[in-house]
């Protein structure tokens, strides 16, 4: 049974979601500077665009390979514009269990985009893949992506509490770390029960080779 994830893009009505590439460079170091980025995430602030490039050459790959993850660029599909990335990480193949996380660009929010591509990858997961389970790691106070979680069917399994550190602005503009919450989240097979609309009617999947 295999332990690594192929190179994969998926397809929806208005998204494509791709292994990264180097042309990503200036869009991915834009989107990882943005404030909300900063405030949720524990990506290094200031992003630069060299930070970027490794992501795209070393680390992204060797997730793969290993086996350990999946990172995927969320794209326009009408203007191949970089809308955001959906990541897989701690995956368990003997349980055939995922986390999944993402990040939607400053300007693409409240579009959409980020249940959509998630909905697509879990698709893909849950179906194609034959995983049995995605979690999902909110902080408390990040209202916008529970939004997602709950839009594409998960179900809150608890809180771990105090094991979230988020950051906030200080006075000189550096960022402060806080101490919160993680809400926990988790998608099974059977709750994607209609919730297949959202994929293109191609099917959705393809090899990134075949897309390419």
């Amino acid at each position: 049974m295999t332990s690594t994830f192929p190179n994969i893009s998926i397809s929806t009505e208005r998204l494509v979601l791709r292994p990264l590439d180097e042309d990503d460079v200036p869009a991915l170091a834009e989107m990882m500077n943005d404030e909300q980025v900063g405030a949720w995430t524990d990506v290094p602030q200031p992003y630069t665009e060299d930070r970027a490039r490794t992501w795209i050459t070393e680390y992204a790959p060797s997730e793969r390979e290993t086996g350990r993850g999946l990172d995927l660029a969320v794209t326009e599909f009408l203007t191949q514009r970089l809308v955001g990335v959906v990541q897989l990480a701690r995956t368990n193949w003997r349980l055939r269990s995922t986390e999944m996380s993402y990040i939607i660009a400053p300007w693409a929010r409240g579009e959409g985009y980020a249940s959509e591509a998630a909905l697509a990858t879990a698709h893909w997961l849950l179906g194609d893949q034959k995983f049995e389970r995605i979690e999902l790691r909110t902080a408390a106070d990040n209202t916008a992506s529970q939004q997602v979680a709950q839009k594409i069917g998960c179900i809150s399994e608890g809180v771990l509490r105090n094991a979230c550190i988020a950051h906030v602005r200080a006075e000189d503009g550096s960022w402060t770390d806080v101490r919160t919450d993680f809400i926990v989240w988790s998608l099974l097979p059977e709750d994607l029960d209609g919730a297949g609309e959202q994929l293109a009617d191609t099917g959705g999947f393809t090899s990134f080779g075949e897309w390419n």
